[in-house]
């Protein structure tokens, strides 16, 4: 395998083997999942129609204007799973402009329609941070009390440690933190260790 000098060499190699084996995999994955029938299904239409998608995500992810042409993108390829990447990519670049509203409608919208329970999930604990910026924490606790996969309560708790740490109830915040370090947010996660010394230090001896 070639070793890629450069970030760029990178990036550029990762778009040309999506671009050349991408549908093929798909098709592949689909005929393993689905026989005989799945691979007939899958017809030439929708194979144009995945590479139009990609082709359209990449050109908009290098105009550096995610968040301006999203809505745009998403109305135009909402059966592809480009619209939930699109949508996660414009949140993102609208958290950093400061533009919490903008990130907030983003991630309800992947809340709303994508069915993948992990990408819900994630988009889910994104929502909350917004919330918890916008000190909406009533709305961010109500996120967080969705069903979310397991695999996410270390985050949710964790989360909902900062939302009582923001409101100044140390006592929650530090069973939160607890609960999250029980579920194994401790693992690669050093600052869920501050924020747990931080409360052992200001809290009255026993």
């Amino acid at each position: 395998m070639d070793i890629y000098s450069t970030e760029e060499q990178q990036a550029e190699a990762i778009k040309r083997f999506f671009r050349e084996n991408g549908v093929a995999l798909a098709i592949g994955i689909v005929a393993g999942l689905g026989g005989l029938y799945g691979w007939k299904a899958y017809n030439q239409n929708q194979i144009t129609t995945a590479e139009t998608a990609s082709d359209s995500f990449t050109k908009l992810v290098d105009s550096g204007a995610v968040l301006d042409k999203a809505d745009t993108f998403i109305n135009e390829n909402s059966e592809s799973s480009y619209s939930t990447l699109t949508a996660f990519v414009a949140a993102k670049e609208a958290v950093e402009k400061n533009n919490l509203d903008a990130a907030s409608e983003k991630l309800n919208w992947i809340i709303t329609n994508e069915k993948n329970p992990e990408l819900k999930a994630t988009a889910a604990t994104r929502l909350a941070r917004v919330h918890i910026a916008q000190k909406q924490y009533d709305q961010a606790l109500a996120t967080l009390n969705s069903q979310l996969p397991e695999s996410f309560a270390a985050t949710v708790a964790e989360l909902k440690g900062d939302i009582f740490s923001a409101q100044g109830d140390k006592a929650q915040a530090r069973t939160q933190y607890q609960a999250a370090a029980d579920k194994g947010g401790l693992e690669n996660n050093p600052l869920l260790q501050i924020k747990l010394d931080d409360l052992a230090q200001t809290s009255p001896a026993a």
